[in-house]
């Protein structure tokens, strides 16, 4: 076994030194580096943003609707949100955007859904609500998602859907405290998540062919479930 010199055996270890002296230098180095400024974050108004757009397509049949309640929406939207809002007779869209005014980005979405909501056929006062709270949806589903149903069979699936005056779409609307809208064969439900999942597996029943004396004890089960948690 060759001998090894007293000088090659500290080589090793000096490069070993230089490079801890290296890495502490780069830690000494960040450590002398400045801290991050801290900002607080800028509102709508002061940051300079480009404007934001929403463009909502009217159907002709709510055109009417929208006529009659045109300042009943135009109030909250220009007045507690701060947009601007006109309707484009060319386009039949109804056109939201933001202005210098404007506190908070999310609110055009909001309105947004507003407008949605009343076009989809909601009434004025029930759509405002989601403007008012955060968790409120809308969910739209079709009867043929649940059933394919034709002629005569797809019109008694309607008639028990809304019920004797009524009667049925009410009893499902007071108790999972949502909003129905039921235009021909589209159903609309305006509500919390949780509700709306009621709602929606209490008309998929009607829909399958339940009888409504069924549906509304089931409704009382989970309803009153809903309540105790």
């Amino acid at each position: 076994m060759p001998k090894v010199s007293r000088k090659d055996a500290q080589q090793p270890l000096q490069e070993a030194a230089t490079a801890m002296d290296t890495e502490g230098g780069a830690e000494g180095e960040a450590s002398r580096l400045p801290d991050k400024p801290g900002f607080a974050p800028l509102s709508a108004s002061d940051a300079e943003q480009k404007v934001e757009f929403r463009r909502i397509p009217v159907p002709q049949h709510r055109m009417t609707p929208l006529k009659t309640h045109w300042m009943e929406i135009f109030k909250p939207i220009t007045e507690n949100l701060k947009l601007d809002m006109r309707m484009n007779l060319k386009t039949k869209k109804v056109e939201i955007k933001t202005t210098p005014k404007t506190t908070s980005p999310h609110v055009l979405q909001k309105a947004a859904d507003f407008v949605h909501a009343f076009l989809l056929g909601f009434e004025v006062r029930d759509a405002i609500a989601l403007l008012r709270l955060d968790d409120l949806y809308v969910e739209c589903f079709e009867v043929k998602d649940v059933k394919t149903l034709r002629g005569e069979h797809l019109s008694r699936c309607i008639g028990r859907l809304a019920g004797k005056s009524g009667k049925t779409k009410f009893t499902i609307e007071n108790a999972t405290r949502t909003r129905l809208v039921i235009a021909d064969q589209r159903i609309h439900i305006l509500g919390s998540f949780q509700n709306i999942r009621v709602a929606r597996d209490s008309l998929c029943a009607l829909i399958m062919g339940s009888p409504p004396g069924k549906v509304y004890s089931r409704l009382r089960t989970v309803c009153a479930r809903l309540n105790d948690s």
